[in-house]
């Protein structure tokens, strides 16, 4: 059994904003993450007002846009 746990597993998002081009996440330990919006085919399409309705889950884990059906682990972002 393996009892080590994935540093990545650990991140936890504390703010959510975008760019022209960009979906940037800033990390609880400091660090910004920015990542095309062609990665996220139904964010990049999405309305101004959609794309900005989001709601963290898992404590900052991971985001999530009820209106667009999506959810985005804040980890994956990282790999």
């Amino acid at each position: 059994m393996n009892t080590l746990v994935k540093k990545s597993e650990n991140i936890f998002a504390s703010k959510v904003w975008f760019s022209e081009a960009m979906l940037h996440v800033q990390l609880a330990d400091g660090r910004e993450v920015g990542v095309p919006l062609d990665w996220f085919p139904k964010l990049r399409d999405a309305s101004e007002t959609d794309r900005n309705t989001w709601r963290f889950i898992g404590k900052g884990q991971g985001i999530h846009w009820e209106n667009l059906d999506e959810d985005l682990s804040v980890a994956r972002l990282l790999d």
